[in-house]
C-alpha cells in the first residue's frame, strides 16, 4: 500500500520560511519523481516544485530564489524548504510521487499571515 504522509505546514508571518516533509512508503522510492503542488482556496491545484529520480529540479516561476524541493533516497523523504513566505503561498501542498501511475498525499496546510 502506497502512503505519502505530509508535515510541517502550520501558521508563519510573511518573510518566514518552513519546511515541509513527505514520508513515502509502499513504492522503490528512489525510482520515482517527487514533486510538490499547491491548491488555495477557490484555485486549482498547481505545481510549486519538481525532482526527477536524478536530482533535476524544476519550480514554476512564483517560487524560484525562494524554495528548495530535496530529496532523501535513503530516508524515502522528499522536502519543500520555503523562504520568504508570501500570503499568496497560503494553500494546501500536497506530496505526489509520479512513475506512470501518480500517488498523493492528504496535504498540509501552509497560511502566511500577520
Amino acid at each position: 500500500q502506497v502512503q505519502l504522509v505530509e508535515s510541517g505546514g502550520g501558521l508563519v508571518q510573511p518573510g518566514g520560511s518552513l519546511r515541509l516533509s513527505c514520508a513515502a512508503s509502499g513504492i522503490i522510492f528512489r525510482l520515482y519523481a517527487m514533486g510538490w503542488y499547491r491548491q488555495a482556496p477557490g484555485k486549482q491545484r498547481e505545481l510549486v516544485a519538481t525532482i526527477t529520480n536524478g536530482g533535476i529540479t524544476n519550480y514554476v516561476d512564483s517560487v524560484k530564489g525562494r524554495f528548495t524541493i530535496s530529496r532523501d533516497n535513503a530516508k524515502n523523504m522528499v522536502y519543500l524548504q520555503m523562504n520568504s513566505l508570501k500570503a499568496e503561498d497560503t494553500a494546501v501542498y500536497y506530496c505526489q510521487a509520479k512513475l506512470g501511475a501518480d500517488y498523493w498525499g492528504q496535504g498540509t496546510q501552509v497560511t502566511v499571515s500577520s
